[in-house]
């Protein structure tokens, strides 16, 4: 038997893994995580590994093959739990062993460790006096002002010292060595979080949010660990209950990961963490410094920290004794990675928690289906939220015919009806968000008399529109000419629709010259601090209108926003992915509940040409039941996730023959090793974009109702790649459930 090891995992150039002969008396003994000791080098030096995989034969010469020497009293470390995680992702979501460790682990860059330096004084009072009257003797003018100093004050800073004093260190040695004094250094970790005052502030729970906390804790104490899903609508006070239940876990001694969907999301997230937790908080995301990133994880290590705080790669925080995984807006597709591993933090989260004896709680006011399909059939815990915290009113949401809109003569963006609000409110001194719906935005075409779009007949997604006048499929390949006359309605007024935040932001002004506009999208917040700007400002009431993406509608709390408006609802329904529906209800939802968070009532106009469509009507109504009932009886009947599993299979290459010929060759061989299984594969069809720097792409589909057979599917393929050696010269990743079509 032959183990992988990993050795060295913290360093940058982690690319290398190394095989070792088991001993037979440790056969058995060893798992997949474990820290052992092994030789490495030419001088056979012992070295801390780890074991990533076992395997019956070698790769290498056995008479050079080295022996593992003996496995470390500490069992699994923190390392050793990590390294199990990245083999558990690299079978579930394909990818090499060193891609899942490079996901997982916190890989030490070349980064300048930062250190206090101060100066401690040795001498006690008379005799320090006397050597200082004999420095003054000898006109040692550098010697003296140190040490006069340091009589005053025994410890001294070193950048006092060299800089306000202007000691130089030679002075500092002369005196070190004479016993004078003493320079200690000690390091000092960088933390993004700037200091701010703890508050001990005394929550009053709803009865909803207590029996939440309760039925949480009272598993837990039981050590019965397990996935809660808290469904509670916008501004139900899940925050709090989040913070409740992280509080009495780190009062056990354990630590808590908090994923947020988006780094626009911090600002807010922390400080009310921090008022709660003070320095035990931490932040993790990618706008930190590769110091500040490799600090946070060294804090989280060593016990300084009790809570993180971060997007999906907070989720690998090395915690020594973690206890609860919490997910705020768990349906947010942010969560689902874009590079391989393609893993999802959520499915990922579960299986570190398991590992680890910790709960996961899911949170969000629109639940994925993918969480309340698994609630409802009794493998999550479903925690209800009902009313708002505050007990305020829901916002009163007006849907806008956009079409009419065109019939009455109006061709802005902004609706007659949103126009009279946003001036109500701006004679009222009230504040308001505009939000345009950008994501998930295919191209597809679109009628403005009617509202019809083009649909595939097969898949019952939009067609999207290329370029070179053909509208596609992106999940079969079907496609037929753009259409310039609309089939529905035979009007002319056919096309795509474009608008972006700084077209908006102008039309805004525009009307309303006298407002205080913001604008928030990716332009505006590309700075260090940019989110964190733009939100405090308008926290801080600077300006009246908040124009944004999507971004500006998750989970932000702004007491003096009374109207939010919608300005194009129909650009993710329309979007050509069989999510679109649930994007859409799910983008609206959350919009809607910014409007009226603190004590005036809110209101909210959803803008669309399709008002009759469920996920709109659903959404005006916030009506989370309805819509699941409705949605989930189309995926049942259309076989997509989660009523069924699918696997995307995407292939790229520089020469397009030796691409149709290899996905020709993959689709022969999935059909030929699927047996008795019920897969059915689909395409290879043409990724939304199917050409990208010179190299193009083609994807292909299975889909099966069980996950395991997926994965079985996944590995054979892999293994029929790896021996032929036509595939070398394409790049094929794998990608479960995807998020969104290629």
């Amino acid at each position: 038997m032959f183990a992988s090891i990993i050795v060295d995992i913290t360093h940058e150039k982690l690319d290398k893994i190394f095989q070792y002969r088991v001993p037979s008396h440790m056969e058995g003994a060893l798992s997949v995580g474990m820290e052992v000791f092994v030789p490495f080098g030419k001088g056979n030096r012992r070295t801390k590994g780890y074991v990533i995989d076992f395997s019956e034969t070698c790769d290498y010469d056995l008479s050079k093959v080295k022996e593992i020497q003996e496995i470390s009293s500490k069992g699994v470390a923190i390392e050793g739990k990590l390294v199990a995680l990245a083999a558990w992702m690299k079978e579930h979501y394909g990818g090499t062993m060193i891609q899942a460790l490079k996901t997982v682990l916190p890989i030490k860059q070349k980064e300048q460790a930062k250190v206090k330096k101060r100066v401690r004084l040795l001498l006690h009072g008379e005799e320090g006096r006397k050597k200082l009257d004999f420095y003054l003797e000898k006109n040692q003018r550098a010697r003296a002002r140190l040490l006069a100093a340091l009589l005053d004050e025994p410890v001294l800073e070193y950048e006092l010292v060299s800089k306000k004093l202007n000691i130089t260190m030679p002075v500092i040695r002369a005196l070190e060595e004479q016993g004078i004094l003493t320079l200690e250094s000690e390091q000092v970790y960088r933390n993004p979080i700037r200091k701010r005052k703890q508050e001990s502030r005394q929550i009053t729970f709803t009865a909803e949010q207590q029996n939440a906390i309760e039925q949480f804790w009272e598993d837990y104490r039981k050590e019965d660990y397990g996935t809660y899903l808290i469904h509670g609508v916008t501004g139900s006070g899940k925050t709090e209950v989040y913070m409740e239940m992280i509080r009495r876990v780190a009062e056990q001694g354990r630590q808590a990961i908090v994923l947020i969907p988006e780094i626009a999301l911090t600002f807010q997230t922390v400080l009310r963490f921090y008022r709660c937790f003070g320095d035990r908080v931490s932040i993790m995301n990618s706008r930190l410094s590769a110091g500040e990133r490799y600090d946070q994880m060294m804090r989280a290590k060593e016990g300084k920290v009790d809570v993180m705080i971060g997007p999906r790669s907070a989720l690998f925080t090395p915690f020594p004794n973690l206890g609860l995984i919490v997910i705020d807006e768990e349906h947010e597709n942010t969560y689902k990675s874009e590079q391989i591993p393609r893993y999802h933090a959520r499915e990922t989260a579960i299986a570190r928690a398991k590992m680890e004896d910790a709960s996961v709680v899911l949170g969000s006011a629109t639940p994925s289906l993918e969480a309340m399909y698994r609630a409802k059939h009794g493998e999550y815990h479903l925690l209800e939220l009902k009313s708002r915290s505050q007990q305020q009113e829901m916002a009163e949401v007006h849907v806008v015919d956009l079409r009419q809109e065109l019939k009455n003569g109006n061709r802005l963006i902004l609706s007659e009806k949103l126009q009279a609000l946003m001036a109500d409110r701006l004679e009222k001194k009230e504040q308001m968000m505009l939000f345009l719906n950008r994501r998930g935005y295919a191209g597809f075409i679109s009628c403005r008399e009617c509202g019809h779009v083009v649909k595939c007949p097969h898949c019952d997604v939009s067609l999207s529109c290329h370029r070179n006048g053909r509208m596609v499929c992106h999940y079969c390949g079907y496609e037929e000419p753009k259409i310039t006359v609309c089939p529905e309605c035979g009007s002319r007024h056919v096309g795509e629709f474009r608008a972006g935040t700084q077209q908006i932001e102008d039309i805004v002004k525009r009307q309303f010259p006298e407002a205080r506009v913001l604008r928030m999208d990716m332009d505006t917040t590309r700075e260090k601090d940019g989110h964190e700007k733009i939100l405090s400002a308008f926290a801080n009431e600077e300006a009246d209108i908040l124009v944004g993406t999507q971004m500006i509608v998750k989970g932000h709390d702004f007491p003096n926003v009374t109207l939010v408006g919608v300005l194009a609802a129909d650009m993710s329904l329309y979007s050509d992915d069989y999510r679109s529906g649930e994007r859409t209800f799910q983008l609206l939802t959350q919009a809607e509940g910014r409007a009226g968070r603190g004590e005036k009532k809110g209101e909210a106009v959803i803008q669309t040409y399709s008002p009759e469509h469920y996920a709109i009507v659903n959404a005006a109504a916030q009506d989370y039941e309805a819509f699941y009932r409705e949605e989930i009886h189309y995926r049942e009947l259309m076989g997509y996730p989660p009523c069924e599993n699918l696997l995307a299979v995407l292939v790229s290459c520089e020469e397009e023959r030796l691409l149709e010929t290899g996905c020709k060759y993959l689709k022969k061989y999935a059909l030929r090793v699927r047996g008795e299984e019920q897969i059915d594969i689909i395409g290879p069809a043409s990724p939304g974009i199917g050409k990208i720097n010179d190299v193009y792409r083609k994807v292909l589909y299975l889909k099966t109702e069980r996950y395991v057979t997926l994965i079985k599917m996944k590995n054979r393929l892999e293994q029929y790649i790896e021996v032929n050696s036509g595939f070398s010269r394409m790049r094929i990743q794998f990608d479960f459930n995807p998020m969104k079509v290629f």
